[in-house]
């Protein structure tokens, strides 16, 4: 058995993962260019997201947008429109401002170093070392959750993957395994294993053509390795969301930058307290009140969608409300709009927000 690391090792992992992705890699859209917008543009919607739930998402924004050109052009409203329901909603606000820096900066070029593309919003060392191996092959050595996984049990890390210390060992390990050809392809391989192979649960090591090199695997610890940390515990919260109509007109309003969706658009929405069961009706006059400047008149619940959100597990009571008065409060509320029932599918909303439209147009309120 050959000993962990040394260059017969490295020869031979080399060999047989590449063998095995050249058998079967899937048939991804992204995998079949060189154009480093395009990698880049998926390598963005990858972080924190599935495969199969990225992809519809990717054939759509490349058709929209389909150079770095045409995303500096658009306004941020129509970015969230085609990035609305796919989460994180901070990664396409930074492509977009990432994109106009490179047209402002670099004549539109997209930069060919990492530490040039570390400079860009959104790009950390991961992402800038994908879209230089996979668009222009330099090697660059990657480490993401597929490949962290892989890694860790590859040398039966023992340590939490997270701790600095296994970061900065995980990252030694990728660069000691990068080839000098066909880095893209070896770097994709490696994901791809991680991917369909050797999974979080059940790892199907009898499939895995590097089975005998892994030391979690000798040493049969395969199934408590990796080390993570553990996941904090839900905060549970009450929120509620106002649907305010006028002649057959919703009132809307954009979020502001430091709310949970940012640029995007929803109903006016508020935290309720758990425990003023009695107070609702003056919880929701006063946010809405502060949130739009408008004074209503609450009235009946609608709704109720659960839903999570980072660390928060949200019960979101869904109101009707009128207006009480005209006249609005002055003060610095973000943006608003009435619209119909019709219009909502030309505003970015959030993803809640976007099921209480749909409530509403499939129950519309009778004409008055």
């Amino acid at each position: 058995m050959q000993s962990f690391l040394t260059p017969p090792w490295r020869q031979t992992f080399r060999r047989r993962l590449n063998a095995w992705y050249a058998r079967g890699a899937r048939d991804l859209p992204w995998r079949q260019t060189r154009d480093p917008y395009r990698i880049w543009v998926s390598e963005i919607m990858l972080q924190q997201t599935q495969v199969k739930t990225v992809i519809p998402y990717y054939e759509r924004f490349c058709k929209r947008f389909p150079t770095i050109v045409d995303l500096a052009e658009a306004s941020e409203e129509q970015i969230l429109q085609h990035w609305e329901g796919l989460g994180y909603y901070r990664r396409g606000r930074q492509l977009h401002a990432a994109a106009k820096k490179i047209m402002a900066e670099n004549n539109g070029e997209i930069p060919r170093s990492r530490q040039e593309l570390e400079q860009l919003p959104g790009i950390g060392r991961y992402t800038a070392a994908a879209i230089l191996s996979f668009a222009f092959d330099i090697a660059e050595p990657i480490l993401e959750a597929n490949t962290i996984r892989l890694f860790a049990r590859l040398a039966a890390m023992r340590s939490e993957v997270s701790s600095s210390q296994s970061q900065k060992s995980l990252w030694s390990l990728s660069e000691t395994l990068v080839p000098r050809k066909r880095v893209g392809q070896f770097n994709q391989a490696l994901m791809e294993l991680g991917s369909l192979v050797c999974t979080p649960k059940s790892p199907n090591c009898e499939a895995c053509p590097v089975a005998d090199l892994c030391l979690s695997r000798q040493k049969n610890l395969t199934t408590k390795i990796p080390v993570m940390r553990p996941r904090a515990t839900l905060e549970k919260i009450r929120e509620a969301a106002i649907v305010i109509c006028r002649k057959q007109r919703f009132l809307i309003r954009q979020c502001g930058p430091n709310e949970r969706w940012s640029g995007l658009w929803d109903f006016p929405r508020m935290r309720l307290n758990q425990h003023q069961e009695s107070a609702v009706a003056e919880q929701i006059i006063d946010g809405v009140r502060n949130l739009t400047g408008y004074t209503v008149d609450p009235g009946s619940r609608i709704k109720t969608l659960k839903h999570g959100v980072t660390r928060y597990q949200i019960t979101l009571e869904c109101y009707e409300a009128t207006i009480a008065s005209a006249r609005r409060k002055k003060g610095d509320q973000t943006p608003h709009r009435w619209v119909r029932a019709g219009e909502f599918g030309r505003v970015p909303l959030s993803v809640t927000g976007r099921k209480i439209a749909q409530y509403l147009v499939a129950h519309p309120a009778p004409e008055t």
